[in-house]
């Protein structure tokens, strides 16, 4: 039998009964057609995950029994926070979705010189939402119990001047020096900037140079931008981290 798992949006507490979010009723008594009695696995992005049961299921709403707590322990021992330079399409979405799968700890939409995606603030709002659905949807499918933050967008340069962590690297297709050749940060954080479709600029790769970011090379073939944080982090996690 399927288990569904599902993010929930508040405090869950053993042995509880609360009404079942009208997004989540959707999916599952409407979409899954599932019926009362159906075990399910509810989160909230806290860690861990509770046991429950699907309950009072009527023609608009129905109800969860939460039961046991299940701690879990799949969190990559390495804290990756990744600068994405915002892409057009379904592939931010892409990125951000693979990413949170491949162990991410935190996801930074950039705007760079060579971006095509502009935002007002109102869009910009809509599509940071948007990011986070998916980052949710993400972590319902792959088995985390936390949710991994997508941060509001900012400007490329103001986030480089402004990241402290002990390791900043950033892809350069151009660079010669593998990942490998890095040590694991002791503080096991690690920040990673990837470029637009067309690239980092020279004077955007000179002033992540300037503040202390490495540039690395993936091998010898050029990775689009929602790939990369997939390869960067398989090849991070192999090294340091799960895998």
């Amino acid at each position: 039998m399927r288990i569904p798992r599902i993010f929930i949006d508040t405090e869950l507490n053993e042995n509880t009964t609360l009404a079942l979010p009208d997004s989540s009723f959707q999916h599952l008594c409407k979409v899954l057609r599932l019926k009362s009695g159906h075990p399910i696995r509810v989160f909230n992005g806290k860690g861990g995950q509770f046991n429950a049961t699907l309950c009072d299921v009527e023609k608009r709403s129905a109800n969860i029994h939460i039961a046991d707590f299940e701690a879990l322990n799949n969190e990559s021992p390495i804290q990756v926070t990744i600068g994405q330079t915002l892409s057009r399409g379904e592939r931010m979405d892409y990125a951000i979705q693979k990413a949170v799968e491949a162990g991410v700890y935190a996801i930074q939409p950039l705007f760079s010189e060579r971006c095509e995606v502009k935002l007002q603030d109102s869009r910009a709002e809509k599509r940071l939402q948007h990011w986070q659905q998916v980052a949710i949807s993400a972590t319902e499918q792959c088995g985390r119990g936390i949710v991994p933050i997508v941060c509001s967008p900012l400007e490329l340069s103001d986030w480089i001047v402004n990241c402290n962590e002990m390791l900043k690297l950033t892809l350069h297709h151009h660079s010669a020096k593998p990942i490998r050749h890095f040590e694991r940060p002791t503080n096991n954080r690690v920040c990673l900037l990837i470029g637009p479709e067309g690239g980092l600029s020279s004077d955007e790769v000179q002033l992540a140079e300037n503040n202390g970011f490495n540039a690395i090379s993936l091998g010898p073939r050029v990775l689009r931008t929602e790939t990369a944080p997939v390869v960067a982090l398989s090849v991070i996690n192999t090294l340091w981290g799960d895998i």
